[in-house]
């Protein structure tokens, strides 16, 4: 009897589905997530030649003042995602913390532009803004924006440069158009072997020796689909 249900265990199959966090504006939301970074790496916004560590860092903080006011002109069509709420907030308790970017950020233009700083700098911001503005990829967008904002509202005064170091690249991920991972699954193929009917694999018993075992072999892919 052994031998004969071992024959019939050639191939053992298994489906998971994954399942990404869930979200407001989606059953399950697109992962944006990504690295810290320093401010000078591509598609952060404005380049910032000839910049300082400082200087960069106040540049990654202005591109998520900026965004975040986007998004609370953007995404007012769900209220539940607070971009309002979270953006007047960061407003009234980072003033300190974001008047000393805006004034860094002068500092570079002026060293950088000489007599043109003023319109380089103006320049710059509604570069910065407009450089928010999405159609397409407007839940992800949004999406993203409140759980910032969130975020944001959680810490103390003083710590809002080092949240933009940590979440701006996934802000900027936010704006690639992503559909809902509900469409995404992940399957786990296991492979099992049929086990040797050799007669030197066998006790008298009936027993499969250890040294016949079959092998386990395991593989997993994942289909995703995006609903674009």
């Amino acid at each position: 009897m052994v031998r004969v249900l071992a024959s019939t265990l050639a191939l053992v199959a298994m489906t998971v589905q994954a399942a990404p966090a869930s979200a407001y504006l989606f059953w399950f939301g697109p992962n944006f997530k990504a690295a810290p970074v320093q401010g000078d790496e591509p598609g952060l916004g404005i380049a910032m030649p000839k910049a300082t560590p400082a200087e960069l860092r106040a540049h990654l903080l202005w591109n998520m003042r900026a965004g975040l006011n986007v998004a609370a002109l953007q995404c007012q069509f769900s209220p539940i995602l607070l971009t309002v709420p979270n953006y007047n907030d960061l407003l009234s308790k980072n003033a300190d913390e974001l008047n000393t970017a805006y004034k860094t950020l002068g500092g570079y233009f002026k060293r950088t532009q000489g007599k043109s700083w003023q319109k380089a700098f103006d320049d710059y911001t509604t570069k910065t803004y407009n450089g928010f503005s999405t159609m397409h990829a407007q839940l992800g967008f949004c999406e993203t924006a409140s759980a910032i904002g969130r975020d944001a509202r959680k810490l103390g005064r003083g710590h809002l440069t080092q949240l933009a170091v940590d979440r701006m690249r996934e802000f900027r991920n936010s704006l690639v158009p992503a559909g809902d991972m509900i469409h995404a699954r992940r399957y786990i193929q296991v492979s099992v072997q049929t086990p040797s009917m050799d007669q030197a694999c066998w006790t008298k018993k009936d027993q499969l020796k250890a040294v016949c075992a079959p092998r386990m072999q395991q593989a997993s892919t994942e289909l995703r689909k995006t609903g674009g």
